[in-house]
């Protein structure tokens, strides 16, 4: 009577506990699958960002072109000055 009870009761735990573990792993799987679908969204939401920026900087240069040779002249000295400050105050420690 007594052993019929403790293999009741562990039937009873075994199966709460199987119950409970599958419940996670779908909660896991579920939440894993929405993670992915964020990041793939996200990742196709950049490339179209990305595209488009690359077109509008393409139509600039192409109406612009000597403006956009200054720009990028101008860009390139501030970067070495930049660079130049950097690597001075580097020398010094």
């Amino acid at each position: 009577m007594f052993s019929n009870k403790l293999t009741d009761t562990s039937t009873s735990l075994i199966n709460q506990t199987s119950h409970a573990a599958e419940q996670a792993i779908q909660a896991t799987q579920h939440l894993a699958n929405n993670a992915m679908e964020s990041v793939l969204d996200t990742s196709h939401q950049l490339r179209l960002k990305a595209r488009h920026a690359s077109e509008s900087t393409v139509s600039y240069i192409k109406h612009e072109p000597v403006k956009s040779i200054l720009i990028a002249a101008a860009a390139g000295a501030a970067l070495m000055v930049l660079i130049s400050l950097l690597s001075s105050s580097r020398g010094r420690r």
